[in-house]
């Protein structure tokens, strides 16, 4: 039973990733009257997921059900004939569904990275073009999830709040204008943007997730994550730290050519802290008033993806375009070699790179044309 409504063209959505925000989007859309497949890379899963028979979704303490149309393990069935795929994993997972999908798109078909972290949706479209994709599709990415959920039990998701004011930007920059309409339908809440450098560069996820867990590293460790991590864990140094890493990305976005919006900016306009907080400029302010965050615990390991993603395919990127524009990041830079040293991961070779964005050796003149018109 898809939506079929006059003027709408999409009717029939892929879900990639049962996680927290897919399973949020799967339930959501099914009960909004969209057909929706969804896939996760875990068979066990999916036949898990097939034995409850539906997902449960639970909002300002209404709970709803919702079975959606088809499960699967296997990409090619998830994603043959769907109008939109919804790209909800976190961005360790691109490679393998770009990969996957790469031979298995038609023209016309949407791309949705929800959301892209930063240059998802450059690391995206290259990983598509060097695997051998011929489709005619095209692609956008989203700051971040449509739904501030956590699972915490499976099958049972809890939405605390829908990001409001989501930015949204097409890669190549040109489809933005006419994409961004047509997805709308689905998700209301998302509002154009300039390019995927202004939603790469709003990842508020990037922004405050490796000081947080860097600088609760004992805690963490001790505890297994036994604390409310935005509320005890973001303390006053802890905050100053995102704030210094908030300026050298606002530094950067300077040097892009796009509006400066400060974390706290960012984070308001989300609905995720207070007017208040948002005037005091402090990051320790705004996430301490995120009644959002309230009740979230802290990872129970290091090994975990707000260093991982966050790190990864947060801040190396951040790094990386600054060092193509000439902007210093040492605070990021720091942040980065603790989490490499903690985890014993390089992460500046592992994370996303400028070569695996499809910006190796390109000129600054060269990426604000490739922002537009693509590779």
């Amino acid at each position: 039973m898809g939506r079929y409504f006059s003027g709408l063209s999409i009717e029939n959505i892929a879900i990639l990733g049962a996680g927290n925000g897919g399973c949020a989007a799967a339930a959501d859309l099914t009960l909004r009257g969209f057909q929706v497949r969804l896939f996760s890379r875990s068979e066990s899963t999916t036949v898990k997921l097939g034995k409850l028979g539906e997902i449960e979704l639970v909002e300002a303490g209404v709970s709803k059900k919702a079975a959606p149309f088809f499960l699967s393990p296997h990409l090619p069935p998830v994603v043959h004939g769907v109008d939109l795929i919804v790209v909800t994993t976190p961005a360790v997972g691109h490679e393998y569904l770009a990969k996957g999908i790469a031979n298995h798109l038609t023209d016309g078909q949407k791309i949705l990275l929800n959301p892209g972290h930063t240059g998802g949706a450059l690391h995206f479209a290259n990983l598509l073009r060097h695997s051998g994709c011929k489709a005619d599709v095209q692609l956008c990415e989203t700051v971040t999830l449509t739904y501030i959920c956590r699972m915490p039990q499976f099958g049972r998701v809890e939405v605390y709040r829908r990001t409001t004011n989501l930015r949204c930007a097409a890669f190549p920059g040109k489809h933005t204008a006419s994409l961004v309409p047509e997805i709308q339908p689905v998700f209301p809440n998302i509002v154009p943007a300039a390019n995927v450098m202004e939603t790469g560069f709003a990842n508020i996820n990037a922004i405050m997730h490796p000081a947080g867990i860097l600088g609760n590293a004992g805690w963490i460790e001790n505890s297994g994550g036994d604390f409310l991590y935005y509320r005890e864990g973001i303390t006053p140094a802890i905050g100053a730290w995102i704030d210094a890493v908030d300026l050298e990305r606002l530094e950067i976005v300077r040097r892009l050519g796009l509006p400066p919006q400060r974390f706290v900016d960012i984070f308001h306009q989300a609905g995720l802290t207070t007017a208040e907080a948002r005037d005091s400029g402090s990051a320790y302010q705004a996430i301490h008033n995120s009644e959002a965050n309230f009740t979230i615990k802290a990872p129970p390991s290091l090994d975990h993806r707000y260093i991982r993603e966050d790190v990864g395919y947060g801040l190396v990127p951040m790094a990386e375009v600054g060092k193509l524009l000439g902007v210093k990041t040492p605070v990021m830079d720091s942040l980065i070699t603790l989490a490499s040293t903690a985890l014993a991961v390089d992460f500046r070779l592992e994370g996303l790179t400028l070569a695996k964005m499809g910006l190796e050796g390109v000129s600054t003149d060269q990426f604000a044309a490739i922002l537009v018109d693509g590779f």
